[in-house]
């Protein structure tokens, strides 16, 4: 900070060479025109100095000598301003208002001077040619707001202020969208981001149409202020701009000046702190006084309007249609009105006139659960009893209790819970007769004051209360939504269906764009919260001020919620009684269990299945589960145990998918959008187990009104809790954010329906082809999942198929992936496909994956080893059999006993030989003789015998020789004979002649 005594010195130099090139050239002398007062930077004693500041530098000479100025803790009041040539505090004239010690934006016909709109270039998509494409985006000015940007450029809002003292900052804003990000956050003079909470750097999403104020402290010194908007845009859909308008900065010391009332606006007493808006059919201009009547007769004009306009003829879409309410004569009339205020003239040429009003006609029957007593109005039934509309109230017969909630068909008049409201974009509030329309069997969207108005339907429901069999489940429906509409629009309209739960934050549940064909939504609330449900209408997005498309409409012909606790009863409904005999009461079921018709008594769902709670009581009501899944102990839910079995043939394999975690994540990407924003999708996957193990997605930046807790746990409106759930996220890095973001989360299965190898499961089908083929023998397990909500584009609610592959190359957590074809996880938009390949997803080990090797026997020892079979495609279960080790004979005692053998077997063949060698010699012998005996002696025949020769000896003798060629059975039964003991051979010859020897 500069010293109080150099600026002396430095503005004396100053003003004596002024004066010498002054009177160098002859210059005039200032006037007060010519300059202007400024404070310099309080010192360190807390001084200052008042020193005048030329208008233009050179024009006059003579300028007033600094002085000291005030003290620096000094400020003016709200409506005064510091009159500098005196250094008090002055009263502002009336047209003018001040804020005292701080300032306001309030016109923005153009953007005030210290504003300035900077755009972030885009990260390089992948052509990276994207650097360029948001030199065109920017903060618009829009007379009374400002107008966001609607495409995915980050464009920052700056303006920076200097505070003597510590101030606030507020401003009033329309969030309505989340695909556009919207973050408000400071700087300080080194550009370090001051300290800032959550809740008040990221901004909460308002209802369509309305306004909220956000108010910041900031600190002395200086404040650089930022509103900073990013789209995610995933598809063409177009998103709603950020308004921002009425900016107010406290805190400064003084100001210098009063702002003027900017047209359409007056202040008519001087010391005003803020300017009042024209009544309608007045107007007024810059820094006004008091407003000018316009001539009504052919002009009009709208509170806080700048002139007057004229006024057009009248058309059809001047006026509205409306059912009066019934009369004690039980009849109704269709009466024509023009829409207020009116702007438009009868009696001119071409103008239409208001249509006379319809015919007396019957009422419409009263809704469900109120009746008409032969009075005008319809009645609730009174506690305990029903009605179809049609009837008297009728008490609910024993062991019935009466249903609650709303059932809306009829629209005679507007339900007393309902409220219908036209929001301005611009503006405020439109006349709530342009809100919606009662039609006799429908209810419409109204005229509004223009085409860009959010024509708004609202219905409030302080809670749910379940019937009593079912008060004591927890984890379950506990009610629901549903209504029946349609849309009629030639523009780009769009009708959202919204809802905000304990009057925190409103959320979009669903919208739909342009013309829809008659159709039900449904919606469940799954927890006990009031909530406000709201329909709102718009008809075109783009600005207007005037009603082009009138006759675009969106019509409701039925609604209805279930379980409201402060409904009325249509009908009765099945429960339980006491086990007591005289009781008639009604009393809970246990969680689980269903109410028996005949018995009127609690009887427990089977075993895996789970209670329908909204289906009619009996049986019926449990609902199996599916393959490969089990009940939860209420029944309320099925889900995988993380164990599966499937037996194909004689092979049986269990798998224990409790190995692959609680949760996977995948984060798949990146992916670009038209303009180069980088994003991903990032899926959470609970793949088995019960409710507390559920994959949980919520949104960093919508989210605030709950704890960081809470958040964490999953709860609040934009957390979702589920099987499968999907978040989008943006990178901190090329989008000028400071972290990274996660919105636009997405349920995508809440229902677990089974798992199975088969490729369809109800109707939803796995694609293998999406994924690389494999030869292994293990099958893909397929988890198949649904979500109940159905959307727009999948009337059925989203599906998602988990495929688990053994791939025991990867870990046990394995890895996630989706298809090559569809990055994004689907194709189709409404099933997904995941891809889970794990060492965890192969079966579990039995004896047949390994096998035994023996090994050689060494020292009288051999040793058993078992391993695995390759490749392995099981994980946990039996574990490999620990090494034996057996005794067993080695090779040297195997060829000891083989030699031995050997050696006997040769002995034996040498005396087989010898013996058979004296055989035939013996035999040789004897033949010889008989040769020699038959030459000699027997030459002749007819001896009957040959005499034995002299000197044989008597064995010889006794033998009788009959000699035939043997053939090989006599040699077998010689051999044979030889083992009975004989000594000799006795050879039978064949002959004639029993003596005869015989040749052959």
């Amino acid at each position: 900070m500069r010293s109080s005594a150099w600026f002396v010195a430095s503005c004396a130099l100053i003003l004596c060479t002024l004066r010498m090139i002054g009177g160098a050239k002859g210059q005039r002398q200032c006037s007060e025109t010519d300059y202007y007062y400024e404070y310099t930077e309080c010192d360190s004693t807390g001084s200052r100095w008042r020193v005048a500041i030329p208008q233009k530098t050179g024009a006059c000479t003579g300028l007033p000598d600094p002085v000291r100025g005030t003290e620096c803790t000094f400020s003016c009041e709200a409506g005064e301003f510091l009159e500098m040539s005196a250094q008090e505090c002055t009263q502002c004239a009336a047209g003018s208002y001040s804020l005292g010690s701080g300032i306001r934006f309030d016109q923005w016909d153009s953007m005030p001077a210290g504003f300035s709109s900077l755009a972030t270039s885009l990260e390089n998509g992948p052509r990276g040619d994207d650097r360029l494409t948001c030199n065109s985006s920017s903060w618009v000015p829009q007379g009374n707001y400002l107008e966001s940007n609607r495409d995915e450029c980050t464009v920052s809002l700056i303006y920076a202020v200097h505070l003597k003292k510590q101030g606030s900052v507020s401003f009033d804003y329309q969030y309505p969208d989340n695909n556009l990000l919207f973050e408000f956050f400071i700087q300080n003079d080194q550009c370090q981001e001051m300290d800032q909470s959550t809740d008040t750097k990221w901004l909460k999403l308002t209802n369509h149409g309305e306004w909220a104020t956000h108010t910041v402290n900031l600190k002395s010194g200086t404040n650089i202020l930022y509103w900073r908007t990013g789209g995610v845009l995933m598809g063409t859909k177009v998103v709603k701009p950020v308004l921002l308008k009425n900016v107010q900065i406290e805190g400064v010391a003084y100001t210098s000046e009063c702002f003027p009332c900017k047209p359409g606006m007056f202040s008519r007493v001087p010391g005003s702190s803020m300017c009042e808006p024209c009544p309608r059919d007045t107007y007024s201009g810059h820094g006004a006084s008091s407003c000018t009547p316009c001539n009504t007769s052919t002009q009009y004009a709208a509170e806080g309007s700048a002139a007057c306009k004229d006024r057009p003829p009248c058309s059809k879409k001047d006026y509205f249609q409306f059912h009066t309410a019934c009369d004690h004569e039980g009849k109704t009339q269709v009466i024509y009105r023009w829409i207020e205020p009116k702007i438009c003239l009868e009696g001119v040429t071409g103008a239409e006139t208001l249509p006379p009003s319809g015919e007396r006609e019957p009422c419409p029957p009263c809704n469900p659960g109120f009746y008409n007593n032969d009075t005008a109005t319809c009645s609730p039934c009174p506690p305990g009893t029903y009605s179809d509309g049609m009837k008297p109230c009728k008490q609910c017969p024993a062991s019935t209790e009466p249903t609650l909630g709303y059932e809306y068909k009829w629209w005679n008049i507007l339900p007393s819970n309902m409220k219908t409201s036209c929001f301005n974009v611009g503006n405020s509030k439109c006349d709530s007769m342009n809100g919606w329309e009662v039609a006799g069997d429908h209810i419409q969207s109204g005229t509004g004051s223009s085409d860009n108005d959010y024509l708004i339907l609202n219905i409030h429901v302080p809670g749910f209360k379940l019937p009593t069999s079912m008060s004591s489940h927890s984890g379950t429906e506990f009610g629901r939504i549903t209504f029946e509409f349609e849309t009629v629009c030639t523009a780009d309209c769009e009708l959202y269906f919204m809802m905000d739960v304990n009057r925190k934050s409103t959320t979009v549940v669903e919208s739909w764009e342009r013309s829809k064909t008659r159709q039900t939504y449904t919606h469940i609330m799954t927890k006990n919260a009031s909530v406000s449900y709201t329909w709102a209408f718009q008809r075109t997005n783009q600005p207007s001020d005037i009603r082009r498309y009138v006759n675009d409409v969106a019509r409701i012909y039925s609604i209805s919620v279930s379980n409201a606790v402060d409904g009325v009863s249509s009908g009765c409904r099945a429960c339980a009684l006491s086990t007591q005999p005289s009781s008639s009461t009604c009393v809970p079921c246990p969680p689980g269990h269903y109410i028996e018709t005949r018995t009127s008594q609690c009887t427990e769902c089977p075993p895996n299945t789970y209670l329908v709670s909204h289906t009619t009581p009996g049986p019926d009501a449990c609902k199996p589960c599916g393959p490969g899944s089990k009940s939860d102990k209420d029944h309320t839910r099925c889900y995988s145990d993380c164990h599966f079995t499937h037996t194909e043939g004689n092979t049986t394999l269990t798998f224990d998918f409790s190995l692959l975690g609680s949760v996977g994540s995948l984060m798949n990407g990146p992916s670009f959008t038209s303009k180069g924003t980088k994003y991903f999708h990032h899926f959470n996957i609970s793949l088995c187990g019960e409710q507390g193990q559920l994959a949980v997605c919520r949104d960093n930046v919508t989210d605030l009104s709950i704890a960081d807790s809470q958040r964490e746990k999953g709860e609040g409106a934009n957390a979702v809790k589920t099987f499968i759930c999907q978040s989008t996220i943006i990178p901190a890095s090329g989008r000028g954010f400071h972290t990274a973001l996660s919105s636009q989360s997405i349920n995508l299965a809440d229902t677990f329906l089974g798992a199975t190898v088969d490729d369809t499961l109800n109707g939803i089908r796995a694609r293998p082809e999406l994924y690389p083929q494999t030869s292994k023998k293990v099958p893909d397990v397929n988890f198949y999942f649904r979500s109940l909500e159905a959307t727009s584009s999948c009337e059925s609610g989203r599906s998602a198929v988990v495929t688990l592959r053994c791939n025991p190359e990867k870990s046990t957590k394995g890895e996630l992936s989706v298809p090559s074809q569809c990055p994004a996880g689907t194709c189709d938009g409404c099933t997904f496909h995941f891809l889970w390949e794990s060492s965890g997803a192969c079966p579990t080990c039995t004896e047949r994956d390994y096998h035994r090797i023996e090994g050689a026997c060494k020292g009288g020892h051999q040793d058993l080893l078992y391993v695995w079979t390759e490749p392995k495609l099981c994980m946990g279960g039996v574990t490999l059999p620990e090494k034996k080790t057996l005794p067993c004979e080695g090779m040297e005692f195997w060829i000891r006993l083989g030699a031995g053998l050997g050696a006997f077997t040769a002995v034996m063949l040498v005396s087989l030989t010898c013996y058979f060698w004296k055989k035939n010699k013996r035999l040789e012998y004897k033949y010889s003789r008989l040769v020699m005996s038959a030459n000699k002696e027997c030459e002749m025949p007819g001896a009957d015998s040959c005499a034995v020769m002299e000197g044989e000896n008597e064995g010889d003798m006794e033998d009788e020789v009959v000699y035939t060629k043997p053939s090989l059975l006599g040699k077998l039964k010689a051999i044979a004979s030889k083992g009975n003991g004989e000594k000799y051979e006795n050879v039978q010859l064949n002959s004639s002649h029993s003596k005869a020897l015989v040749w052959s």
